[in-house]
């Protein structure tokens, strides 16, 4: 089983991430855990630039290359032998968050990401993508206290607020493999609502 948490920065991803894999791993699933980019060599240096790299200019096109290639590295290399091993992947962000930061909200056409995402994911795709849905000014809220806001959490009010509407936007139009959460919840609650939908998923 492959799944995706996905939403704006400070939507907690990460947190309900790590939450659902310690459920996991206490109902006996061996579990995988990623970050996109990330996770391998080749997309820990290229999450380097896209997150950091503030004196480059990157532009579009180009900023939608570098996540497909860190994404087709982490597909090779992390993802495809846990999923052949019958581990459960747990990834943070996935193809969708292309579609909406670089599509949606940045302005890249959509033929382009399904052409180049198609190449870059070759055929893995999540079973299931959780939208973590928070307004934007609960989002600048909490990440306000962060020491040096990255590259992308720079990019402005009208960007961010787009991105929110992207995610809905996409998660719309494929109900079968979205589940949209509501992140102003508690931990723990958003915790609850996602297990739900896992335990459905796993009986």
């Amino acid at each position: 089983m492959f799944i995706s948490f996905e939403g704006g920065d400070g939507c907690g991803k990460s947190t309900q991430q790590r939450r659902l894999a310690a459920w996991l791993e206490s109902r006996g699933r061996e579990v995988v855990l990623c970050r996109d980019p990330g996770s391998t060599s080749l997309g820990d240096a290229v999450r380097n630039i896209l997150l950091h790299g503030t004196e480059l200019k990157i532009a579009d096109r180009t900023e939608m290359f570098l996540f497909m290639a860190a994404r087709c590295q982490m597909v090779e290399e992390l993802i495809r032998p846990a999923l052949v091993a019958g581990k459960v992947v747990l990834s943070d962000r996935f193809l969708m968050s292309s579609f909406v930061y670089q599509g949606f909200a940045g302005g890249v056409p959509l033929e382009s990401l399904e052409s180049t995402g198609r190449i870059a994911v070759d055929g893995i795709m999540p079973d299931l993508s959780v939208v973590l849905d928070l307004p934007y000014e609960v989002a600048v809220r909490r990440i306000g206290g962060r020491a040096e806001p990255d590259r992308m959490e720079r990019k402005g009010e009208e960007y961010h607020r787009r991105v929110r509407d992207g995610f809905l936007h996409f998660a719309r139009i494929d109900p079968r493999r979205c589940e949209v959460v509501d992140a102003t919840k508690t931990p723990g609650e958003v915790e609850q609502a996602i297990r739900d939908k896992i335990s459905g998923i796993l009986s």
